[in-house]
């Protein structure tokens, strides 16, 4: 179907260290460091706020899809991604919080789709050895 590529120049010891990651598509490139990935509060990305970014992403492009064949396709879906880096280190939890506006769609079929979108979507599938992937889903 497709294939992307992103790439990461690191320059310079662990802690010290700075780099940069892009995406080949050119509408994303972004500073990292030891504090913006193990810290927080400095200024630049870091991978884990990259992978939540596509999870979200991804999500709810596939939700969209399975409201869109069940015949109530959403008018807006809002989904973030908390991304929990622990010792190790280890993405250890990933918690999608998902709201969607789908006139029509019955709460108990809109989280069976909410459900089943977490568990197909092929960053989920990407991501199965993350111990915990915790879905709040909301129907608007």
């Amino acid at each position: 179907m497709s294939t992307t590529r992103s790439e990461a120049i690191w320059n310079g010891t662990l802690k010290e260290g700075n780099g940069t990651m892009k995406v080949a598509s050119g509408y994303f490139e972004g500073p990292y460091t030891f504090a913006t990935r193990f810290e927080g509060g400095a200024k630049g990305t870091n991978p884990e706020e990259l992978i939540g970014a596509a999870h979200a992403g991804c999500y709810s492009m596939f939700l969209s899809a399975l409201l869109t064949n069940n015949g109530t396709p959403p008018e807006r879906i809002h989904t973030t991604a908390t991304v929990h880096l622990t010792a190790g280190p280890t993405i250890s939890k990933i918690e999608l919080n998902c709201e969607a506006q789908a006139p029509g769609l019955d709460a108990a079929l809109f989280q069976e789709l909410a459900a089943e979108a977490k568990a197909k979507c092929p960053v989920s599938k990407a991501l199965a050895a993350v111990n915990e992937v915790v879905l709040t889903a909301t129907l608007l």
